[in-house]
């Protein structure tokens, strides 16, 4: 019995996928190289890596289709030392923060980074305190845990 194929996304880079291979493995403790491809230049043309149990390919097809905010990869983290390392890291040599937890690393690659703290605050029963954390995340760039918490119970 033949099993299913998988769904790997595959993201589209100028010429550095083997550079954002090694910088995604060297950020995410969790990550393992699954696959490397070389041209026959000898350089790498396709990368399939695993992060956090999400296997993507980074293809390096040349600079006609750059990275937008329509893709993004969202990270589940446990606690705000985890949001400030990921945030400081995959911002740092270039990457941009943005808005809501959102940032995008050297590479033009979006990331959202998520305490989960948030997700249990939004599924609070009380409405209001919904609404607050919600319009304290919209005046956000990196998540503030304390604040979140703080703007729930205000």
């Amino acid at each position: 019995m033949r099993e299913k194929p998988g769904l790997t996304p595959c993201l589209w880079m100028d010429s550095n996928a083997e550079d954002a291979m090694n910088f995604y493995l060297s950020v995410f403790e969790d990550s393992r190289p699954i696959n490397v491809s070389k041209g026959p230049d000898g350089k790498v043309m396709i990368a399939t890596v695993e992060v956090r149990g999400q296997t993507f390919t980074l293809l390096n097809g040349g600079p006609m289709f750059p990275q937008s905010e329509a893709f993004s990869f969202m990270v589940d983290c446990a606690d705000q030392t985890e949001v400030d390392y990921l945030w400081d890291t995959l911002t740092a040599d270039g990457g941009k923060p943005s808005r809501c937890g959102w940032l995008k690393d050297k590479f033009g690659i979006s990331w959202q980074i998520i305490p989960r703290r948030f997700y249990e605050l939004m599924s609070s029963r009380d409405p209001a305190a919904r609404a607050r954390v919600f319009q304290a995340v919209m005046k956000m760039d990196k998540f503030i845990i304390a604040d979140l918490e703080a703007a729930a119970k205000a």
